[in-house]
């Protein structure tokens, strides 16, 4: 396939080095010749000039293009060049920065095919480290819900339970069961739950240590990995 990567900062050079690596053509558009510079010494194909002008867009050859990734850190850049792409026929991806979060998803999340939060994301990595043990955060969906997998471990109340005899708390939903070294797929009423299973639960911030404590147990206190609220939202 072929991409079309606005800014080539931290996030957009990433990504083209991933896309890259798996076998992906990669096109970057920046309008900053250090930056320039740097991704033509790494070898990728890079349009000089802004993103939010048409006619440097053109000059990636958006008809060719099956996406466009605009990455920059400007937010106005991002979009206008999403618009752009959009009339070309590319799936468009518009990178937001935290702060902007709830206000632009609701304003623009609309206009493209997807919202990205570079920020959240390293959010997300470094609270799991910090979480540790049996309990990884997956995704935030919005300011107060969370999805989390958790791992069935020996001081599980809820260990050798079936799937239809677990009861979660009010705004919290098991998405996802997985057996022990295998893939997680559609929760069924009869599956079983033993140690080293996994669960994906949708939950919000204010019940997630319950959640905790009725799928893991005592056990992630012991790993150091105390769940609370103020985890999930910062």
């Amino acid at each position: 396939m072929r991409f079309v990567i606005i800014g080539s900062g931290r996030v957009g050079l990433r990504t083209a080095r991933v896309l890259r690596d798996e076998g992906h053509e990669v096109v970057l558009v920046e309008r900053d010749p250090n930056k320039v510079e740097r991704a033509r010494n790494d070898d990728f194909e890079v349009i000089e000039g802004d993103g939010a002008t048409e006619a440097v867009l053109e000059q990636a050859d958006l008809e060719t293009a099956d996406a466009v990734g605009a990455l920059t850190g400007d937010l106005n850049v991002n979009f206008a060049a999403c618009m752009v792409a959009k009339h070309y026929g590319c799936r468009t991806i518009l990178r937001i920065d935290e702060d902007y979060r709830e206000d632009i998803y609701r304003k623009f999340a609309s206009d493209v095919d997807e919202v990205v939060y570079p920020e959240r994301l390293g959010a997300i990595g470094a609270k799991n480290a910090l979480l540790g043990g049996n309990i990884r955060a997956i995704a935030d969906i919005a300011q107060s819900l969370q999805v989390v997998e958790l791992t069935i471990t020996d001081d599980s109340p809820v260990k050798g339970y079936s799937i239809s005899e677990l009861s979660t708390p009010a705004n919290s939903r098991i998405l996802a069961f997985g057996k022990k070294g295998e893939r997680m797929g559609i929760p069924l009423s009869d599956d079983s739950l033993e140690v080293g299973d996994r669960l994906a639960v949708l939950a919000d911030f204010d019940v997630l240590e319950d959640v905790r404590q009725i799928i893991v147990g005592d056990a992630a206190r012991a790993d150091g990995a105390k769940l609370t609220a103020d985890t999930g939202g910062n």
